[in-house]
């Protein structure tokens, strides 16, 4: 299995990749075809593809922010079972972070965000089918990588632009070092000024979320 970068929406590759997003989330968490070219030439952004026998069995997009030494890890798809798919897109994603991590300097990486599902609370998310996709699955495979849920009440952005509040996820981050019980709530909020700047059109929630955790200190890592 090869762990392949795209960096051109003209990738052959990436039209697997793509396709895969659209069978396992639902529209509002993909961004369309078209409005991926920016994306994939940031050098920011890494959109890695687990490559078998020419055929796009799984992928990974994430960032890293040197100024604050920590990863965003936007998906992570499992395309097909009984490949050890996970597990591969996981180890070479976190070794090209610590890559990353040493050659600014930073040493080790600090950590890394994910937004994970919480079907306890809302139901009825399809995941294309594939039980290693199944949100319940997912949930408690990324607690044992080490996420831990940031305890705050937590939406986001569509990402179709529309300006509405999306709920059922849990901010989380995974501490590189296994006893850290408290982040940042500054880091948490410059983070999601950051990440979220691309979408101009913001929900009122979103907003006053953010000017919350700008009048906080410190937020709890709790158990996913």
């Amino acid at each position: 299995m090869e762990y392949v970068r795209i960096n051109s929406i003209e990738d052959p590759l990436f039209i697997q990749v793509h396709q895969l997003l659209s069978e396992v989330f639902p529209a509002e968490e993909v961004l369309e075809y078209g409005l991926w070219k920016e994306p994939l030439e940031d050098p920011d952004i890494r959109v890695f593809a687990a490559v078998q026998d020419g055929v796009v069995v799984g992928t990974t997009e994430y960032r890293y922010y040197s100024d604050w030494n920590v990863a965003m890890t936007d998906f992570t798809i499992i395309g097909r079972e009984g490949l050890g798919i996970g597990r591969f897109l996981a180890q070479s994603r976190l070794k090209d972070l610590q890559q990353l991590a040493s050659g600014k300097g930073s040493g080790a990486l600090y950590g890394m965000f994910a937004e994970i599902y919480d079907p306890y609370r809302v139901k009825g998310h399809e995941f294309g089918g594939i039980k290693p996709m199944d949100p319940f699955v997912r949930r408690e495979v990324l607690s044992h990588l080490g996420y831990k849920r940031i305890g705050f009440p937590y939406v986001h952005p569509s990402w179709q632009g529309d300006g509405e509040a999306v709920a059922g996820l849990d901010l989380c981050f995974m501490p590189q070092d296994d006893e850290q019980t408290q982040l940042e709530a500054q880091l948490v909020a410059d983070f999601l000024t950051r990440y979220y700047a691309v979408l101009e059109n913001k929900p009122q929630e979103w907003l006053d979320m953010v000017t919350r955790l700008r009048t906080q200190d410190k937020l709890p890592l709790l158990p996913i």
